[in-house]
């Protein structure tokens, strides 16, 4: 599999993270010029994964700053569980309207806390 790949199955599950906890509607509506930006994000491969290989990837929030947090995704083998590469990416809260980043306004951090490992 191409390492590309690997970037494009963490951003999806952060795509999905997100969904799941409801963040994106709630800064949609209270919060319309906020938006969550990559600042960087990383890859680590520890195993080769293979075409046709059923593939997991669990995320989970690891630290919370002023103005950005760090999600951290392991991408694992569906059957056995073992650990194919783990990767992350810091988020900062991004206002575009001033183009500047922003603290993480309250309501949105009480959130983001819930899944804090």
């Amino acid at each position: 599999m191409n390492n590309v790949s690997y970037y494009i199955y963490l951003e999806e599950a952060r795509t999905k993270f997100f969904d799941f906890i409801q963040i994106e509607q709630i800064k949609r509506d209270a919060y319309p010029n906020l938006r969550f930006v990559v600042a960087s994000s990383h890859c680590n491969y520890l195993r080769q994964a293979y075409a046709k290989q059923y593939l997991k990837v669990s995320t989970k929030i690891t630290k919370i700053g002023t103005k950005s947090f760090i999600l951290e995704s392991d991408i694992k083998n569906a059957e056995t569980g073992e650990i194919i590469a783990s990767g992350g990416a810091v988020m900062v809260c991004f206002n575009f309207e001033t183009e500047q980043s922003v603290e993480i306004p309250h309501a949105l951090r009480e959130i983001l806390e819930q899944y804090l490992a």
